[in-house]
């Protein structure tokens, strides 16, 4: 359930609502009058499909709107949240549908902050915030940057993306809490000259949803990731590296304490054996190129004596199952997850999880959902794996 409560963030919440619908998400929105001022409520009814709410008298289930319209949902988030709903949460007052709904809820209230610097700043919000977390309630941002009233400070709603992986985060359950997880994503560039590299069509894309997702389920994780074109997941900490020699000492550097390694990266095989200092000029004719193998940052890895539980990510052109598990094998890895390699760089995969007990194949799905579904396997075989 959205609560939107009176301020100009209130436009952004609609993104909410479009993110939460896209996911398989069913969303009811609630408004108080002073957000109606800034958005109608027909935007939120276009995008969610469902009535907006936003009568403490409604008739409708008995005339107990604020009792039951909380009764079937997975949280209640709020946002954005003004300074004076902020208020009424923190002091226990109930005078609209939102308000009241909220303080009759059984289930968690999650708040988005959005207010004007001087406001978040002042000491009665400053208390009040204090208290909602004292409470249990969880306080999602807020962010600092530019206002819409112009001036520059803390108080903007955090965006809409960011919102839906922290709802996402405080709900999912937790099974790798505790637990250290590093990932490698993206390509690794390995240089020729000053300006052309050998270098792979990999994103990032499933590297950076896994990291997110170890995240999600409760993990401290770090991100090793190549050159790519994606904002590192939030509330993960992560090293940029460039060439896969560069990959393998950041991975070395981070693997004390870790519990679950996941090899993403799709890292170069090979290397220049003299990269130019100087551009290549072309003269026409062929261009020989010595070629040095790179290490392989996995299979040292599931070496060492202290490794690790270690997942593997391959990707094939052809007989995928069958070179995928004799991967698998060879690297001694407990799961090794194998992909088409024309998917690479694309939105989507269809995924074959490998292990012991045979071939897990996942329905084609956004990697982010993907991702997920990985690491929740990866959670299983681990418990299992750490007791023998």
């Amino acid at each position: 359930m959205l609560g939107v409560t009176g301020g100009i963030a209130a436009y952004k919440s609609a993104e909410l609502v479009r993110l939460w619908v896209r996911q398989g998400h069913t969303v009811d929105v609630v408004m108080t009058a002073a957000a109606k001022a800034f958005v109608g409520p027909v935007t939120f009814q276009a995008l969610s499909g469902r009535p907006v709410r936003d009568d403490l008298w409604h008739c409708g289930d008995g005339g107990m709107d604020h009792i039951a319209l909380s009764r079937n949902v997975d949280a209640v988030i709020v946002a954005p949240a003004s300074a004076d709903f902020i208020g009424k949460l923190t002091h226990g007052l109930a005078d609209d549908l939102l308000s009241t709904l909220c303080l009759a809820r059984d289930c968690p209230l999650l708040v988005a902050p959005a207010m004007n610097r001087q406001m978040w700043e002042n000491p009665a919000t400053r208390r009040n915030i204090a208290q909602l977390r004292a409470d249990g309630i969880a306080v999602l941002g807020p962010a600092s940057g530019e206002q819409a009233c112009g001036e520059v400070g803390e108080g903007r709603m955090i965006e809409p993306e960011e919102i839906v992986w922290r709802v996402e985060s405080q709900l999912l359950p937790k099974p790798l809490a505790g637990r250290r997880v590093l990932v490698t994503s993206g390509p690794t560039y390995e240089p020729l000259d000053p300006v052309r590299a050998i270098v792979n069509r990999s994103s990032g894309r499933m590297g950076h949803a896994i990291a997110a997702a170890a995240r999600d389920a409760g993990a401290e994780v770090t991100l090793v990731s190549g050159p790519v074109a994606l904002p590192p997941p939030g509330d993960v900490r992560t090293l940029r590296v460039e060439t896969a020699a560069e990959m393998l000492a950041a991975v070395e550097s981070e693997l004390d304490g870790t519990d679950i390694f996941v090899s993403v990266a799709a890292v170069a095989d090979y290397r220049s054996e003299t990269p130019s200092e100087d551009k290549i000029k072309r003269d026409g004719g062929p261009l020989q190129l010595d070629l040095l193998p790179n290490p392989d940052i996995l299979a040292a890895v599931a070496a060492r004596p202290d490794a690790p539980f270690c997942v593997g990510f391959a990707a094939e052109s052809r007989d995928l199952l069958d070179n995928a598990e004799a991967k698998r094998r060879r690297k001694g890895l407990p799961l090794l997850v194998a992909n088409d390699a024309s998917a690479i760089g694309s939105a989507e995969s269809s995924l074959h999880l490998l292990d012991d007990s045979g071939i897990h194949s996942l329905p084609p799905a956004e990697k982010a959902i993907s991702g997920r579904w990985v690491v929740e396997h990866i959670a299983r075989l681990f418990t299992h794996w750490e007791r023998h």
